[in-house]
């Protein structure tokens, strides 16, 4: 059994308030008995990190939803209530930042932290560097992103222009595109680590951390090694996922999502991130940037 496990969660919630064009649940509405579901199944998420049954030294939660999930009370009082136990060592939640902020003073700022991204066309600059600013002044750890779609680098360089130099501004790159190379130098002077989001990372056959120290969790409590491989590991909530704790190989060609390959032995994000893996947070800033020569694959 791993002495630290990260937990990814998911439930049914794939609801959000924005209205992206690259994303498939924009504007999309749950209805109110898939609500009433998400909130009973994050309920039961809670009380299993809460009682810790199975011994776990410390537990990290990372809650990535579908949809926006701190407009959702449940969320917000799910961050509060698992803030303040001793053996999770942080809980952090993706989100647009559209929430009110004022809540996260109820939240112990030590295990705390969001993950928080920018979709311009859905608020104002102003607006969500505001936000922003909200909580640098409660205390609250965050970094930001933004989606580097073509026509979004002048934003995003007044974006970073608009945030403190100590909060990192990380870029994923967009799903399917191929960048030239005077593009992916115009994002990697934005966010120094953008080397590892703009190609995908093969992994076939190489060892990755999840499924050993991470897992993913949906609402049911069925338990994978991560996001994207279906093969069940067991449900969390009887413990049979326990004995499948193990170090073992990729199945996937390839990997190109930062929830995932953040996970992999082979490059150096563990360190990067040391202290702040499950919310983006790098240990040190400023970074040195990464070029394709650079990259472990």
């Amino acid at each position: 059994m791993s002495e630290h496990l990260t937990v990814l969660y998911r439930g049914p919630l794939a609801s959000c308030n924005y209205d992206c064009p690259y994303c498939p649940f924009a504007k999309r509405r749950d209805s109110p008995g898939t609500l009433r579901a998400d909130r009973a199944a994050l309920d039961r998420f809670v009380a299993w990190a809460t009682g810790n049954p199975d011994g776990h030294a410390k537990l990290s939660v990372l809650f990535t939803p579908w949809g926006e999930a701190l407009t959702r009370s449940w969320y917000r009082d799910a961050l509060v209530a698992l803030s303040h136990l001793s053996h999770i060592d942080t809980v952090a939640v993706q989100t647009n930042l559209s929430c009110r902020t004022g809540w996260l003073a109820d939240t112990a700022r030590e295990r705390v932290a969001l993950w928080c991204t920018y979709h311009p066309g859905e608020v104002t600059r102003a607006r969500f560097v505001q936000r922003c600013s909200e909580l640098d002044g409660l205390g609250i750890r965050h970094s930001v992103g933004i989606v580097g779609l073509a026509d979004r680098l002048d934003e995003a360089r007044a974006l970073r222009a608009a945030l403190p130099e100590s909060t990192y501004l990380w870029v994923n790159a967009e799903e399917g595109r191929t960048y030239e190379a005077a593009e992916e130098a115009a994002w990697t002077a934005l966010d120094p680590l953008f080397g590892y989001s703009v190609r995908p990372h093969p992994t076939l056959g190489r060892p990755c951390r999840t499924g050993e120290s991470v897992i993913s969790v949906d609402g049911d409590g069925r338990v994978r090694r991560c996001h994207f491989v279906d093969e069940p590991l067991g449900n969390l909530y009887d413990g049979s996922y326990l004995p499948a704790l193990r170090p073992r190989p990729c199945p996937n060609t390839m990997c190109d999502c930062h929830i995932g390959y953040v996970h992999l032995p082979e490059l150096p994000l563990y360190e990067v991130f040391a202290g702040g893996v499950v919310e983006r947070i790098p240990a040190l800033l400023p970074l040195t940037p990464v070029t394709s020569s650079r990259r472990a694959f």
